[in-house]
């Protein structure tokens, strides 16, 4: 068996030109490095990337299989080995790095072509994950916004949108349980607003509640204020609903159901996540657009007193009342997650299409990397015939799969920013949050990993006897 650190017995003692190559003295130097000229190939050989690394190759192999003894630690004349060899293990890993790049950018046609693979993956997963990410925070957003302990919601419903009327006994009911302070009545329902002079009609979503009460009230306004809701006939549309709803400024006028209607706040970012702008109304008239009778709400939002015990509030409440739900908002909001994401199918839609991006992606990096291997099978031979081992040649080909990785992620990042700007004011805007982004690089480098599989095995039954056939 060879010392540690030596060379093969059939490269040991090779010239080169005039220069001789000495193991015991240009191999065991503390630098790991030969210093004669790099080898000769035959053929064009001399010419690729890992070729011409030869030399570093086999000093730096064998200085990567030294490892430092347990004595060294409690030698104090060994600390300069202890550096030196870890020195050699850096030189290495750089090698390492250097080969795979090499072999990346030696052909760059082959670059060009995993990198828009890689891009095109994660730009697809990014958008279909950040539509997720907004659908998501959207059909939650009036729960949100809310200011509740708990909801009094129909029995079964499903979501905020889609819900039964109350008889409104439960607000009496509500308040008789100690421990409540407030049962806020909520309304809400679809109509039709009809465009001023006479224009089309679109459906609308009217959502109303008491402007005094600290219940459910517009948020980010910019014009008008929300006390201006109790104004006869007052309403509050979101700014980017304008053109839609035929309104060209505040105190435009409109009708709702055949009703007045004059916009007299306006918000900015509230939108829903389908084309129904929300219009707010005060409570009374909330409940004549949409015909509700007196007392009747969609929702009572409950308030409880600081110190109130929450699970025992809630267990009165639930023993009380009859033909509806006593819900958290956490509940609430989840209810309606799921009914929208995966009842409607919307949501599996669009997972389904980043799991798309994934495979496409993945299959992409595999076949570039896997041909580039087949096409340097004589150069991994000539490293396994020089003394390299199996790890430290897959690790070649893993940092090929990382480089990869990181180029393609970093080209894909600029484009998916790009995206967020442009759909910052889209109906349903793609959303990029911190832990999106580090999910993402994550399933990048998983993704150019696992596709590097079918290179290490094609590896992995490299026969070093290769190298000299001709």
């Amino acid at each position: 068996m060879n010392p540690r650190g030596a060379l093969p017995k059939w490269l040991e003692g090779h010239t080169n030109g005039q220069n001789r190559c000495d193991p015991a003295r240009d191999f065991q130097k503390p630098s790991g490095r030969c210093e004669c000229p790099p080898l000769a190939l035959t053929g064009s050989d001399s010419t690729l990337p890992i070729a011409r690394s030869l030399k570093l190759i086999a000093s730096s192999s064998a200085a990567a299989r030294g490892r430092i003894d347990s004595e060294d630690l409690f030698n104090a004349n060994a600390v300069p080995r202890i550096t030196d060899r870890l020195h050699s293990l850096h030189g290495a890993m750089t090698l390492i790095l250097t080969l795979a790049s090499r072999n990346l950018f030696h052909d760059r046609v082959r670059l060009i072509a995993t990198v828009v693979g890689i891009v095109f993956s994660i730009v697809l997963v990014t958008v279909q994950l950040g539509v997720f990410l907004s659908f998501e925070r959207m059909v939650t957003t009036m729960i949100d916004h809310a200011r509740a302990d708990f909801w009094i919601v129909p029995a079964e419903t499903k979501s905020f949108e889609e819900s039964s009327l109350l008889a409104g006994r439960e607000r009496l009911q509500a308040l008789s349980v100690d421990g409540v302070t407030a049962a806020i009545p909520v309304v809400v329902g679809y109509a039709s607003w009809r465009k001023p002079n006479g224009g089309a009609s679109t459906p609308v979503l009217v959502v109303g509640a008491p402007t005094t009460s600290a219940g459910l009230q517009p948020w980010n306004v910019v014009e008008g204020n929300v006390d201006d809701l109790s104004m006869p006939d007052g309403v509050a549309i979101d700014r980017s609903y304008f053109e839609q709803l035929g309104i060209a400024q505040i105190r435009g006028h409109a009708e709702i159901n055949n009703q007045k209607a004059r916009v007299v706040a306006v918000t900015s970012g509230i939108r829903s996540f389908t084309t129904t702008p929300h219009v707010f109304a005060s409570l009374e008239r909330a409940r004549a657009y949409l015909g509700v009778s007196p007392n009747r709400a969609n929702y009572f939002i409950l308030h409880i007193a600081p110190n109130a015990n929450a699970a025992v509030v809630r267990g009165r409440l639930a023993a009380s009342l009859s033909g509806s739900e006593v819900l958290t908002s956490e509940e609430f909001r989840h209810r309606t997650r799921v009914f929208w994401l995966f009842d409607t199918g919307a949501g599996a839609a669009l997972l389904g299409s980043a799991v798309l991006g994934i495979i496409v992606g993945t299959i992409i990096v595999a076949q570039t990397l896997y041909s580039s291997t087949k096409d340097h099978l004589k150069e991994f031979a000539t490293l396994r015939a020089i003394g390299s081992s199996h790890m430290y040649i897959l690790k070649v080909i893993l940092a090929q799969a990382l480089i990869s990785a990181v180029v393609g992620f970093f080209i894909a990042a600029a484009i998916d920013l790009t995206l967020v700007k442009v759909t910052a004011d889209a109906a349903l805007p793609i959303v990029m949050t911190p832990a999106l982004a580090a999910g993402l690089f994550g399933l990048t480098v998983a993704m150019c990993v696992i596709a590097a599989i079918s290179a290490i095995r094609v590896v992995l039954r490299i026969d070093p006897v290769l190298v000299f056939a001709q």
